[in-house]
């Protein structure tokens, strides 16, 4: 009879966990950052991203993170080089950032792929509001980008 509170323990603290994994996405804070394969500047240099690319933060550790970026390689890079700012990458061949977040909307923008937007604010499902460097405001499809 008392069995059901220790299941609704555990069930609650799942959900907990579920919820404190969230994605936590950051992008890159300066001119190029150099990703080790390691958490130290003495690892291996493997490539460098530039600015404004996103990417997913996975272990934190002093000084450190490890993120996957948008094709899925995992690297370690000093935390300095990243910011909290949110910015989207366009995976797709071509993307657009339309007038609303409705298919048949007005393009405001054509995006080549590996281009960076800033992300605003989720909207509509399937939806991201933007603003690309060039100052253009306005929704991109979630599936034409990374970052989400």
């Amino acid at each position: 009879m008392v069995m059901w509170r220790p299941t609704l323990l555990i069930l609650s603290l799942l959900g907990l966990a579920a919820a404190a994994q969230a994605a936590d996405y950051r992008s890159v804070d300066v001119p190029a950052a150099i990703l080790y394969d390691a958490p130290s500047q003495k690892g291996k240099k493997l490539y460098l991203i530039k600015a404004q690319t996103p990417v997913e933060v996975v272990v934190r550790l002093e000084g450190w993170l490890k993120v996957r970026d948008a094709e899925g390689t995992l690297a370690w890079v000093e935390a300095r080089s990243l910011a909290e700012r949110r910015t989207l990458v366009v995976t797709a061949p071509q993307a657009q950032i339309r007038q609303s977040d409705k298919p048949e909307a007005p393009v405001l923008a054509e995006l080549d792929k590996w281009v960076a937007v800033e992300f605003i604010e989720a909207a509509a499902a399937g939806w991201a509001k933007v603003r690309h460097r060039d100052g253009a405001v306005g929704y991109i499809r979630s599936t034409q980008v990374w970052g989400l």
